[in-house]
């Protein structure tokens, strides 16, 4: 299963067309695709191409979730691209990571509709009905996958549902957020009842039912977060008792386990797919390493994302890059573990390092890094999966359904924020508050990409937020956080595409 989301884009590279700066998406020219899904391996081929732009995935929760978060304190010497989304400068709408949050995303989306479209189409060249609907089901997981991080981050959007031409894409306006909502809700619906609980062989790492269970629950939950007088992801609509039944039907399952070692989760020898590895992972970004030929790389990239280029050439290691400059762990995060936190020293780097003559003491996020497996092709080629959906996840959100009203008890929660404590080497606690519930979470999810939903679902983004601004921020440059930012602007390249067609989100 390592190699369909990557390898795929090679043989689908000469029918996919560049929606990177426009709305000229229609990723594939109508005479092309009628000729190409002609056999089962055309349509499983599709469908890689569709886990294809999952690539990014992390490197975009980095920069436009963690980033934006109190978990770092981001100010370079030399303004880099990241610091306008550290600091909540108004003026982002052509900022690299909006623009590729947008695009990425709507290229998925696309290439979901082609083979939903195409089965539609020419089904009977899939070889069986029950193939059909297991592909129909993984397209429609991931076009709801792709909508519901574009809704978290820019609110309205245009719902495409089936395969638009570049003209007919200029016409189709932002709709509401609940009718997006409608449409991520029934392709995950379909999904989970028609995907398989489980796959073999080369198959393993495809989106299962439990995945689409899962991220159907975050879906009802992130609508049942506070709406702060924008049209965001949170509709207010208390629907924490949907989430709970899915959360249970994953953690009945049998199929994923609470890992007793919190280090061994992000072992680089304990990834799938061989069989009976990282049990966490419900639904995890896949990757190939070492299987690059002179052009093409199908490693991840995303474990040097936030670790700065210095550390790895202190290494003498030339080959992994990292951040242009130190994007510094925020010292709120960094002082927040206990001592005997052994979370800390996974995900934050605070020994210090000399490069240069010069001793960087700020601390940075290095959950994903180990050393003895740095590439030695490629930056971009580092052999760990993401994983996007993590069990302990799953159980946290349970408490977190309990708490805003859902059924089940103080003891429940109590049970579940313990057990994620004891792996972390810490004392039991009792009458676990959202409050408590929420900097729990930041801990252990921290380097994950989760912190800057967990706020915006928790109801007190701005409050917290602009405390942490108050006492983090001794350079003087992070604009007040108000309501509007926490959505992102809709891309210039896409106002500029079809003018008229979007109004911008407020405050920018």
């Amino acid at each position: 299963m390592k190699k369909i989301f990557f390898l795929s884009t090679i043989a689908f590279s000469f029918l996919v067309s560049s929606c990177t700066k426009d709305l000229n998406q229609a990723p594939i020219s109508s005479q092309t695709t009628a000729t190409f899904y002609q056999s089962p391996s055309d349509f499983i081929q599709g469908i890689n191409a569709v886990y294809a732009d999952l690539r990014g995935y992390p490197d975009r929760l980095a920069y436009l979730s963690e980033i934006r978060s109190d978990n770092i304190y981001g100010v370079s010497v030399t303004v880099r691209d990241w610091d306008p989304i550290n600091n909540f400068a108004p003026g982002i709408s052509a900022n690299t990571y909006v623009e590729e949050g947008w695009s990425t995303d709507f290229n998925g989306i696309f290439r979901a509709n082609t083979v939903l479209d195409q089965i539609t189409k020419n089904g009977s060249y899939v070889g069986s009905a029950s193939l059909a609907t297991r592909l129909q089901a993984e397209a429609r997981y991931l076009r709801a996958f792709y909508y519901f991080d574009l809704v978290k981050y820019y609110g309205k959007l245009p719902i495409i549902d089936h395969p638009v031409t570049a003209i007919e894409a200029t016409s189709i306006a932002r709709s509401p957020v609940a009718d997006v909502y409608k449409l991520i809700i029934a392709d995950l619906q379909f999904a989970a009842a028609n995907l398989p609980a489980s796959y073999t062989g080369v198959d393993i790492g495809r989106a299962t039912k439990y995945a689409a269970e899962a991220t159907l629950a975050q879906v009802y939950m992130a609508r049942s977060g506070s709406t702060y007088g924008i049209e965001g992801p949170g509709l207010g609509s208390n629907e924490w008792n949907l989430a709970l039944p899915l959360l249970n039907d994953i953690i009945n399952s049998g199929q994923f386990v609470f890992n007793p070692s919190y280090t061994s989760i992000f072992s680089y020898s304990n990834q799938s797919p061989a069989p009976g590895t990282n049990k966490e992972a419900v639904f995890d970004v896949m990757y190939l390493s070492g299987a690059s030929g002179t052009s093409s790389i199908y490693g991840a990239d995303f474990p040097w994302q936030l670790a700065p280029n210095t550390y790895f050439l202190s290494l003498k290691d030339t080959k992994s890059n990292g951040s242009l400059e130190i994007i510094p762990v925020s010292n709120n995060l960094t002082n927040s573990y206990a001592t005997a936190d052994v979370r800390k020293a996974q995900t934050i780097y605070t020994k210090g390092y000399t490069y240069s003559g010069t001793m960087e003491i700020r601390p940075f996020f290095q959950k994903w890094i180990d050393i003895s497996k740095i590439p030695t092709t490629s930056r971009f080629d580092w052999g760990i999966n993401f994983i996007a959906i993590r069990y302990t996840d799953i159980l946290m959100l349970k408490a977190e359904c309990i708490l805003n009203g859902a059924t089940g008890s103080q003891t429940d929660v109590d049970a579940i924020v313990n057990q994620v404590r004891t792996r972390a080497g810490l004392p039991s606690i009792t009458g676990v508050t959202k409050a408590q519930l929420l900097d729990e979470r930041r801990r252990e999810f921290a380097d994950e990409g989760s912190r800057w939903f967990d706020l915006q679902r928790s109801g007190n983004l701005l409050t917290i937020m602009n405390a942490w601004r108050t006492t983090e921020d001794t350079q003087n440059k992070i604009n007040p956080i108000t309501a509007n930012y926490i959505l992102y602007p809709v891309p210039q390249s896409q106002l500029d595409a079809a003018p008229g067609l979007y109004t911008q989100n407020p405050g920018y």
